[in-house]
């Protein structure tokens, strides 16, 4: 979860509205949580993230929590993959800070050329 827990998409949501999404999901992965298993998962729905700061921008992926550190001009692009019941994505700034909540519960960062980003990505020491 993000560091600010009081701006998260889980926040008015049921239990059965916020767990639909993954019980629908995650059979269809049979275990498998790796990049190329969420990519199976089909539907793919990319959005892009930029960086058009001049200072680090922290990316927070929702639900799983793991952070990504873009630097100014990079981006990375989000793709939700699986079912989700109305909108796929849920992006909320906050300052130095961009938290993407993934409605279907499973989704990849990857470079704009396709190669996976690895969690924690450039994240600054002393970050965490």
């Amino acid at each position: 979860m993000s560091n600010n827990p009081e701006n998260t998409r889980a926040e008015g949501l049921t239990a059965e509205q916020f767990t639909a999404p993954l019980l629908k999901n995650m059979p269809r992965l049979a275990g498998d949580l790796s990049h190329e298993g969420i990519q199976g998962l089909g539907n793919p729905l990319p959005m892009l993230v930029v960086n058009d700061g001049d200072e680090l921008l922290e990316l927070i992926l929702e639900p799983s929590g793991q952070d990504y550190w873009l630097k100014p001009k990079e981006s990375f692009m989000v793709t939700s993959y699986g079912d989700w019941p109305d909108y796929p994505f849920e992006a909320i700034h906050e300052p130095g800070r961009i938290v993407v909540w993934v409605v279907s519960c499973f989704a990849t960062v990857t470079f704009r050329n396709g190669n996976e980003v690895p969690g924690g990505y450039q994240r600054p020491a002393g970050a965490y």
